[in-house]
């Protein structure tokens, strides 16, 4: 592999150099703002994989950024490594926060993202208008299965992975018209993608955050002092920071 090949799939690079692309990578800071945000919602209140997910979305904005400046395969790997990271981890949360399941359970529902993207991209890749996207599609439809089983189980969990679902099928959609947007919109759309995506990131760790907070409320632990977090969980009904 020559990691060092150019890459320009992209309405808004018209060259090699490094600001080809300077909405689409001035754009990567909706997710290190994403980031800070729920940095800041989550610290003390004992969550670590709500705080590997932050640090994971901050990798994506820092990723995504060298790709749209270098636009180098090397550079295309730091981008989309951070994304099936956080797929991963999030996939997993949910497994075992929400669903209640063991470790090794877990993991291996985790571990069946795999074969379950392999079957899919390439029937979204049939779709007229998405094959370029057709690697994000299949998580679209994952979060949205979830929140359908979870709508007895955990209604509001459900009710807040839906509108992940919906924001990520509405950033996958201009990600997809980016290049035919090209002749009336000279920097396309991609970098609506950037900020979309750096929402619903964000907005997915705090459906996460608040399924936790919920947990602790109606199972209180005896060493976990969540007055604070309990009623936040209660009456701030998982809304965005924004």
């Amino acid at each position: 592999m020559d990691w060092t090949r150019e890459i320009d799939g992209y309405c808004e690079r018209l060259g090699p150099h490094y600001w080809a692309e300077p909405v689409n990578a001035i754009t990567n800071v909706a997710f290190l703002i994403a980031a800070l945000v729920m940095y800041f919602r989550i610290r003390g209140q004992a969550m670590p994989l709500a705080m590997l997910l932050v640090c994971i979305l901050a990798a994506i904005g820092i990723g995504s950024y060298l790709f749209h400046t270098h636009a180098r395969v090397w550079a295309a790997v730091a981008d989309v490594t951070p994304i099936l990271l956080y797929i991963l981890v999030y996939i997993f949360a949910i497994n075992r926060d929400v669903w209640g399941l063991t470790l090794w359970p877990a993991l291996g529902l985790t571990a069946l993202f795999f074969p379950y993207s392999a079957a899919t991209v390439p029937l979204f890749r049939q779709v007229p208008g998405i094959a370029d996207s057709a690697g994000y599609a299949p998580v679209a439809l994952l979060i949205a299965l979830y929140a359908v089983l979870l709508r007895r189980r955990a209604p509001d969990t459900a009710r807040g992975l839906a509108i992940g679902a919906g924001i990520l099928v509405l950033s996958i959609t201009f990600r997809s018209i980016d290049m035919s947007a090209c002749a009336a919109l000279p920097v396309g759309t991609h970098f609506i993608w950037h900020i979309l995506n750096g929402l619903m990131l964000g907005w997915m760790i705090e459906v996460y955050r608040c399924h936790v907070l919920r947990t602790r409320v109606a199972e209180p632990k005896p060493n976990w002092h969540c007055a604070t977090g309990c009623q936040e969980a209660r009456h701030d009904s998982a809304m965005w920071p924004w």
